[in-house]
């Protein structure tokens, strides 16, 4: 509102300043009124045709109209002075205003107006016709439109840069609020993973320390000591979890602004990712609680993609644990092939499929096969780690057990 308020002051005081000039121009007089007008006509055109741009960046083509007609107006009513201050400068400055300040089709009517009002002069005013006066007059009019005109298409240049600057703004700020909440949504499978496998194996144990708690006291002892760890263990990974997750909100945006590598540290400090070099510990586990478990790897399973690496540990972590909530199995059969171009997991089990019809469960099982295995994460869980990394995973279920099925391509990282 201060800027609009100066502005408008700095057109006023220019209005005013010109008229008070031609004024002088016009009863002193000086050298530059020209003609045998009548003064009194001639002050009174000039008072308004410099006191109307005054209204120059509201009103410019309204402007421009009333400062270039009025004079060849007044001339064919009475003949007037020819003046330099109080008609030229004032016709210069509304030419220059109205290519500014108007929109493309008002400039070019303020030009056309402003060329029809010389032409008028140099036909009618014998003191205008020299040839170095024309090229005078005509030359300032048009160095006034085409400077106006340039500055004018300067300032919607860096209008539409300003726009362009704050729309890429805020779309950079979308997907830093869409990148937050991708990297909740994989924390919070991670929780999911980690902990519910930890819960698991915990509860399985208990429950078969329960059942020899007075005949074997050395497999209860065993049985605690690792109920004891797991529960450490998930507790200090939730621990580490849940701090990450309450880190302050504009640290994880600067993070991901500037290109994710803090978030990705942050990640790397819960703790080294498991992969399927870890395969043989985690099947450990699962025969610990009960379960016979028969694990075949079929080419070399190092050197791969982190993030592969770990989807498929994840996936192979995820269909064990479904086993021991889900399914009344006695033996599972886990097959990882590393090929050249992809790792393939298998997770086959014994026990209750869920779906004797045979339904995939990665297109929906026609008698509750997915529903009944899920589990909460369970299956979206792997079947978005597969998907993350360009594979695919089927689950399906029948009458001789469940079938976990995933493809991961090993160029993808």
């Amino acid at each position: 509102m201060n800027r609009r308020m100066l502005r408008h002051g700095i057109d006023a005081a220019l209005a005013v300043s010109l008229a008070a000039i031609a004024l002088v121009e016009i009863w002193v007089p000086l050298p530059s009124a020209v003609g045998d007008g009548s003064p009194a006509v001639s002050t009174v055109v000039a008072v308004i045709a410099c006191l109307a741009l005054a209204l120059r960046r509201r009103w410019p083509l309204a402007t421009a109209l009333v400062v270039m007609l009025a004079w060849p107006v007044a001339f064919m009513i009475q003949p007037i002075l020819i003046l330099f201050w109080g008609q030229l400068v004032p016709i210069v400055v509304a030419t220059y205003s109205v290519a500014r300040y108007a929109s493309r089709r008002g400039g070019l009517i303020g030009l056309a107006v402003a060329a029809a009002c010389m032409l008028f002069f140099d036909l009618r005013v014998a003191e205008l016709q020299d040839v170095g006066e024309i090229v005078f007059h005509w030359l300032a009019i048009m160095l006034a439109w085409l400077i106006g005109l340039l500055v004018h298409s300067s300032e919607r240049r860096a209008a539409a840069s300003r726009l362009r600057a704050i729309e890429v703004e805020a779309e950079s700020r979308t997907r830093v609020i869409t990148a937050i909440a991708d990297e909740r949504a994989r924390i919070a499978r991670e929780l999911h993973d980690i902990v519910a496998h930890a819960v698991t194996v915990m509860i399985v144990q208990a429950g078969a320390a329960e059942q020899v708690v007075g005949d074997d006291p050395d497999h209860v002892r065993g049985a605690l000591a690792t109920i004891r760890s797991t529960g450490a263990d998930a507790l200090a990974e939730m621990r580490r979890l849940v701090a990450m997750l309450r880190e302050d909100e504009d640290n994880a945006t600067a993070d991901l602004v500037t290109g994710g590598e803090a978030a990705g540290g942050a990640r790397l400090k819960l703790r080294p990712q498991p992969g399927l070099g870890e395969l043989a510990a985690l099947v450990e586990d699962a025969r610990g609680a009960g379960l016979d478990v028969r694990l075949t790897v079929e080419g070399e399973i190092v050197n791969l993609p982190a993030g592969v690496d770990l989807a498929a540990y994840r996936i192979v972590q995820e269909a064990l644990t479904n086993v021991r909530r889900h399914a009344s199995a006695t033996r599972v059969d886990v097959h990882v092939h590393r090929s050249e171009d992809a790792v393939r997991v298998t997770v086959a089990d014994d026990g209750n499929g869920g779906d004797s019809n045979g339904g995939d469960a990665n297109g929906g099982d026609s008698n509750g096969g997915e529903n009944q295995r899920a589990g909460g994460h369970g299956l979206i869980g792997m079947r978005e780690r597969a998907a993350l990394y360009g594979g695919e995973m089927h689950a399906a279920g029948t009458a001789a057990g469940f079938t976990v099925h995933a493809t991961l391509p090993v160029g993808v990282s």
